[in-house]
């Protein structure tokens, strides 16, 4: 049996009992026009509409399309509408799970169907940037023959995860993340429709606003904590899911924070604050708050990042290394693990030296720049490596500083119009001590003292 296919028998225990299966199953669009936000792919005469052969000028030429996004805006979705509207066959991996071995299968199937049935296939690739190269350099017969119409899906930007001979051969969509009006659409779906809960319940505003707070975006999340709580409420006998219910259904308390608002940016600005100054205890509060809210996990990893350089900098060297491998980890394992991850990094930071002068170097320089004080490239500095370069006096008098003891070469780097400006002013906190040493030694060596 090849992996992922959706059997007629699965579509046949489906279609006798569909409560049977997941509401964001149930509720998966079966066209298009029941596509929950992405308007700008779905416009008429978009590359998505001619794709199905749906508005002028039929079906899209390419012969793969790659779908980049955030979790939960639909990328599985979207390709199974493809499929549906197209009457083609849908074979669904993972290259979590799948290696060569499996696409080589899906291809022989898709060679075998298109040739005994006469039935196309479509065959989703969920996560392709999880693939090596040479994994997706096993696609490429199959696409360039289109043997299989291939619908991958990546979170990762596809120009710097996917190869180029795939990418250039395929049709890139960028999905947005969903908004809450999107999600309350969704959900509102999901309440009335037979094939959701067929208006068994209601459900209030406030506690739609926690259910959205809890999604962060993710529409298999909403979908799947309305579920949870309209189970509690009919198990209770209760006409509609209340605030208390989706509290108790999906075990989390419903925080105070509107995330696109000002709690947004005040919890934000207070977590880094309390980062800066030290107090580890308030960081981590604010942390637990923007993780009770939904917030995106990356938002969180990205201003810890921006905290290690800008906070810390040279006084521990570490702390940089440190967000960015959190940032990787939370990227990779999402929640509820992530808040493990960035815990760490919280504590760490919190606790790390403090030194600001990265910040502070780069804003004197950049201000010289900005007022006018460019000037010219010293001539011996210039690129050398090209012929009647020597001529013009380019890379004369260069100094290599590999060839003079100690690897300092007494010679002038800065134009003029900025030699003997000072913008790192190292401090004594931390590892940045060593640094404060060592920089006063080498400009001087540099003006050629000893």
């Amino acid at each position: 049996m090849e992996p992922d296919l959706f059997t007629a028998a699965a579509e046949d225990r489906q279609a006798k009992d569909p409560s049977s299966s997941p509401l964001a199953v149930r509720m998966r669009p079966r066209t298009l026009d029941e596509v929950v936000g992405q308007q700008h792919l779905l416009k008429p005469g978009s590359p998505l509409r001619r794709l199905v052969g749906d508005g002028e000028g039929g079906p899209a030429g390419a012969s793969s399309v790659i779908l980049w996004g955030p979790p939960g805006t639909g990328k599985t979705t979207l390709a199974y509408v493809v499929s549906q509207a197209t009457k083609k066959r849908f074979v669904e991996l993972s290259a979590i799970t799948a290696g060569v071995k499996e696409v080589r299968a899906v291809i022989e199937g898709a060679k075998r169907a298109a040739g005994g049935y006469g039935k196309d296939t479509v065959l989703f690739l969920d996560e392709i940037h999880r693939f090596s190269k040479a994994q997706q350099d096993s696609l490429l017969p199959a696409v360039e023959n289109r043997w299989v119409t291939l619908i991958a899906a990546t979170t990762e930007n596809p120009y710097f995860s996917i190869i180029s001979p795939l990418l250039s051969r395929s049709l890139l969509l960028t999905l947005e993340p969903l908004t809450d009006e999107d999600l309350s659409a969704l959900m509102r779906r999901a309440l009335t429709e037979e094939r959701g809960l067929g208006g068994a319940v209601s459900l209030p505003a406030d506690a739609e606003a926690h259910l959205l707070r809890i999604a962060g975006g993710d529409a298999r999340r909403a979908l799947t904590a309305l579920e949870a709580g309209a189970g509690s409420a009919i198990a209770k006998g209760e006409p509609e899911i209340s605030l208390q219910t989706v509290e108790e259904a999906v075990d989390r308390a419903a925080v105070k924070y509107d995330r696109d608002g000002d709690q947004h940016y005040d919890v934000a600005s207070a977590l880094i604050k309390s980062i800066r100054g030290s107090d580890v205890d308030a960081a981590l509060h604010y942390l637990a708050r923007m993780i009770e809210a939904g917030e995106d996990p990356r938002f969180i990893a990205r201003r810890l990042m921006i905290s290690a350089s800008e906070d810390i900098g040279l006084a521990d060297p570490t702390a940089l290394p440190l967000a960015v491998a959190a940032a990787q980890a939370v990227a990779m394992i999402g929640f509820p693990e992530a808040a493990l991850t960035l815990s760490h990094a919280t504590i760490a930071l919190a606790l790390a030296p403090k030194s600001n002068t990265a910040t502070t170097a780069i804003g004197a320089a950049l201000a010289d720049v900005r007022a006018g004080l460019a000037g010219t490239v010293p001539a011996h500095l210039r690129d050398g490596h090209y012929k009647g370069a020597a001529k013009l006096g380019h890379a004369v008098g260069y100094v290599y500083p590999h060839d003079v003891p100690g690897a300092i070469a007494a010679q002038q780097y800065a134009p003029d119009v900025v030699h003997g400006k000072r913008y790192y002013e190292p401090t004594r906190y931390g590892a940045e001590a060593r640094y404060a040493d060592v920089v006063e030694k080498v400009r001087e060596r540099l003006r050629g003292g000893s």
